[in-house]
């Protein structure tokens, strides 16, 4: 009778185990279409101390348990534990041509920055729902990942091992329910954007229009608050987007700068975030004010130049003549209300009053602060939807609830004593 095997520290073997001569062991099988295989690992069972300058890996009698699964319900895990998370996704997203050039490049970019050189490096089979959280969390605290960060990383992952289950490569996705753990663990939800008040945006705007330093940015905010456009749309709209006879502007593309896979920033032109987003949006008088204003500036200085993917008259420019990218929109904010809040707080100490500031925020918020005054001021949420080219009406309605939500409580006490309900 042949001695049975054993390994290096006298466990017996079973059927299939053995034990290299560096340490490893090494376990063979056949798969679901008769090919023989074998897969290996560090460590025999969990307890198994990982040599030293060895990566963490998955115990062999665990994979064992594991594959004799996979082959019974067609799972190819021979190929998913020779298929690093990287490989895959580079594969998965050549596949998705719906998706947008910008969004592509952005995906590209997060995932080569946070994803590649961290779970990135890891097979396919060997991911857990347990290396997710961990990883997510590890963006969070260690990235200063906020929510909207986060819920790109998830959006770009989950779906790439929805693909590998629907593969057959792995048997369930491990990112199924993690995003959800997280918030209710953190008690995280994407933060609110709000609008100016009344009163900050009326400091704000009179503001600049004093300032001889600030005073060039005005007709653009007159445009952003005058309008609700997104950002994008008013740095890549255009003269011939403007009807000043009939009074509407036509909003139908978007100006972004983002970096390329090449690793550089570059402007280019998409369309709008939906079908919705394609739009008109009439023209208020000090909006058409503006713009006209600005045209004439221009014709002393000089118009935008700049030609990209075969758009140009561009309207607003910097200081070079070429398009404004919201970032430098989003940096004019803070310097324009750092100094409004210096010179508010001097005069509200000299005054011996409760200063009025000016709080933080950025180019976008100014589109939210349209939307809350035209909901203060218009009641027909279609009409709203369509202006603002939201497509879904619950983003309409609860910026509408938010916006009137003063003007209910006035109507109610208005009520008191009126009707006889007790």
């Amino acid at each position: 009778m042949s001695e049975k095997r054993r390994d290096s520290k006298g466990r017996l073997l079973r059927s299939g185990e053995h034990q290299r001569s560096d340490g490893k062991y090494e376990y063979k099988y056949v798969d679901a279409k008769g090919v023989r295989h074998s897969v290996y690992s560090w460590k025999l069972v969990e307890t198994d101390k990982l040599p030293a300058g060895k990566r963490d890996c998955v115990p062999l009698r665990e994979m064992v348990k594991n594959l004799r699964r996979d082959v019974e319900d067609g799972i190819n895990s021979h190929a998913a534990y020779r298929t690093t998370l990287n490989s895959f996704f580079d594969a998965y997203i050549e596949t998705k041509y719906e998706l947008k050039q910008s969004t592509r490049t952005n995906y590209k970019y997060m995932y080569k920055k946070y994803v590649h050189d961290e779970i990135g490096l890891m097979n396919i089979a060997s991911i857990k729902y347990s290396h997710i959280k961990k990883f997510y969390i590890h963006l969070i605290n260690d990235c200063g990942f906020k929510p909207n960060s986060m819920e790109i990383i998830h959006t770009i992952l989950h779906p790439i091992f929805t693909t590998a289950v629907r593969d057959g490569l792995i048997r369930t996705n491990p990112t199924d329910g993690v995003m959800a753990e997280i918030k209710k663990g953190r008690d995280w939800e994407k933060p609110k954007r709000h609008a100016l008040t009344e009163a900050q945006q009326t400091a704000f705007v009179d503001y600049i229009a004093g300032s001889k330093l600030y005073r060039h940015w005005l007709p653009l905010f007159t445009v952003l608050l005058g309008t609700g456009c997104r950002v994008g749309e008013i740095i890549g709209l255009r003269w011939q987007d403007c009807d000043f006879e009939e009074n509407i502007i036509s909003i139908n593309h978007n100006l972004i700068y983002r970096q390329q896979d090449s690793g550089k920033c570059e402007f280019h032109i998409t369309t709008p975030k939906s079908k919705a987003g394609i739009r008109i949006v009439p023209m208020l008088s000090e909006v058409k004010k503006a713009l006209l204003e600005e045209r004439l500036n221009q014709m002393r200085t000089g118009f935008n130049q700049t030609e990209i993917d075969g758009y140009s008259g561009f309207i607003f420019k910097n200081r070079y003549g070429d398009c404004l990218s919201a970032h430098s929109i989003n940096r004019a904010i803070e310097r324009i209300s750092r100094d409004y809040n210096e010179q508010e707080t001097a005069a509200a100490k000299k005054e011996r009053r409760t200063p009025e500031l000016l709080p933080h925020f950025s180019a976008h918020n100014l589109r939210h602060t349209f939307c809350t005054r035209f909901c203060e001021n218009e009641t027909n949420l279609k009409i709203i939807q369509e202006i603002m080219g939201h497509a879904d009406i619950s983003t309409t309605m609860n910026i509408y609830n938010e916006a009137t939500k003063e003007k209910k409580m006035e109507s109610f006490a208005s009520l008191e004593g009126k009707i006889k309900i007790s």
